[in-house]
């Protein structure tokens, strides 16, 4: 993520460039002392993703620089202040305001708040990175009966639905996570076609790689790329069962763990992988893990969310 920090005090900026470096959030690409530094074209041209500014600056203030960036400006904003009037809250809010962080800056809030608005960030454009992929299905496999009769104005609810429960299931920025949005996209294709069986699982792997490739790969590459395909699902898949296991071994009536342990795996499997990380039992990386079992059950989980 690229930051951009507006704040007329400089150890202000340097505390929270600071917070963010040290934690791994992202880059500082641009900071001001004041409000009338920073324009719509500035962050553009710096790609900011995350705008901070603080509320207070004695000559252009936060509420008015976002009053006059925020029809062009796509990334989010989180303002900084000691005022916490409602009048104030509430106006920031209607501009297109995140979030709020208070003075004096509190490094545990900062990291909460950055860390929340970044994964809603990821969220928006993974999303739009599989309507991009939809698009490409629609245009460029008209011959293959999974795009027949498509209806992509349903898809970008259910593909959130499911983006947001992978981010439940703690594997949002896994590599494998555009291979599951993609097969996801794939079946869900198949579904509102009246077609609710799924296909063999070579089949969507390969179908996920032409989305990863492009019109102009050849057979063989497409091949060779749906059996990464495979391998990225596969390991993505062993992370979930490991952080579902984690959850319950540090709460048994974890709701996530509750819900998710069983509807996507089988009990043996998750009581192996909790035993496993408890140093009772030898790695179970060989078990078994029924892929197609995982993927249908995402995909009803967010047709049922969406």
């Amino acid at each position: 993520m690229n930051f951009f920090i507006v704040d007329d005090t400089v150890t202000i900026r340097g505390m929270l460039s600071n917070i963010i470096e040290e934690e791994g959030l992202g880059s500082i690409v641009g900071e001001a002392a004041d409000g009338a530094e920073v324009d719509a074209e500035t962050l553009s041209l710096k790609d900011v993703d995350i705008l901070m500014i603080d509320l207070l600056m004695p000559i252009r203030d936060g509420i008015e620089t976002v009053r006059e960036i925020a029809p062009s400006f796509q990334g989010k904003i989180i303002m900084i202040s000691q005022v916490e009037t409602k009048d104030m809250i509430s106006e920031a809010y209607s501009l297109g305001v995140e979030h709020y962080i208070t003075k004096p800056i509190n490094r545990l809030e900062v990291v909460s708040v950055l860390k929340k608005v970044s994964d809603y960030l990821m969220l928006e454009k993974s999303l739009h990175h599989i309507q991009k992929s939809l698009s490409f299905l629609t245009k460029h496999n008209t011959n293959n009966r999974i795009l027949e009769n498509t209806r992509p104005t349903k898809q970008p609810s259910l593909i959130s639905s499911a983006k947001s429960i992978l981010l439940e299931l703690g594997i949002i920025g896994k590599s494998g996570e555009k291979d599951l949005l993609d097969l996801l996209t794939i079946l869900h294709q198949l579904d509102m076609q009246g077609n609710r069986d799924l296909p063999p699982l070579k089949e969507l792997y390969e179908q996920a790689a032409k989305i990863r490739l492009g019109s102009a790969a050849s057979p063989q590459e497409i091949t060779k790329e749906g059996k990464a395909v495979e391998q990225r699902v596969r390991r993505t898949i062993q992370q979930v069962l490991e952080h579902l296991a984690s959850l319950g071994l540090t709460d048994y009536a974890n709701p996530t763990f509750e819900y998710f342990s069983s509807k996507l795996f089988d009990y043996t499997q998750v009581r192996m992988k909790m035993l496993e990380l408890e140093g009772k039992k030898q790695s179970a990386a060989t078990t078994r893990i029924d892929i197609r079992k995982f993927i249908h059950s995402i995909l009803m989980e967010a047709k049922v969310r969406g």
